[in-house]
């Protein structure tokens, strides 16, 4: 088993060394303008991912895609050079759709946006279904038929009446 720490290490490794040699190394006029924006390699260190991002539409991606591949060669001999492992590791590149995801997403949060401020509109010109008080007080709680409140009782939410019993009628 390999230490997950170590595996973080050398996907690190393999998008800087990738970068740089498609930067400087790689001459290919299909090479668009590229990003290495991530990599990932398996707990074997067998398979590396690489994500990269085009500059432009579906023909400079697809052209982009053609480069990488004709110099996946040249650059896995590098990054198995570089890395120093038994094996070198097979390097399969994936467009990463980084910008497709942030409009999903942009677009998501305009929507929710509009339908907060359509919920806050109809809040602010909303009325109560009932009344303003929905609870029923009942006046008779407080003193019963034939009783007449004493000014020393105090009402339920008074609390007990006192203590010298100058509230009592018994």
């Amino acid at each position: 088993m390999t230490d997950p720490a170590k595996v973080r290490r050398h996907a690190e490794r393999v998008r800087e060394l990738v970068a740089s040699v498609v930067r400087t190394q790689i001459k290919d006029p299909r090479l668009g303008m590229i990003t290495i924006t991530d990599a990932r390699i398996t707990p074997d260190l067998r398979e590396a991912t690489v994500y990269y991002t085009v500059l432009g539409g579906a023909a400079e991606q697809a052209s982009t895609a053609a480069a990488l591949e004709s110099a996946k060669g040249l650059l896995r001999s590098t990054v198995g050079k570089a890395l120093g492992l038994r094996h070198s590791p097979t390097l399969a590149f994936v467009l990463d759709n980084v910008q497709d995801q942030v409009k999903h997403i942009d677009d998501l949060l305009a929507a929710a946006r509009n339908a907060d401020a359509e919920v806050q509109r109809l809040a602010a010109q909303a009325e109560y279904a009932g009344e303003a008080q929905p609870y029923r007080v009942d006046e008779d709680d407080e003193t019963e038929e034939g009783d007449e409140p004493v000014d020393g009782d105090r009402g339920p939410a008074g609390g007990p009446p006192p203590a010298d019993g100058a509230g009592d009628r018994r």
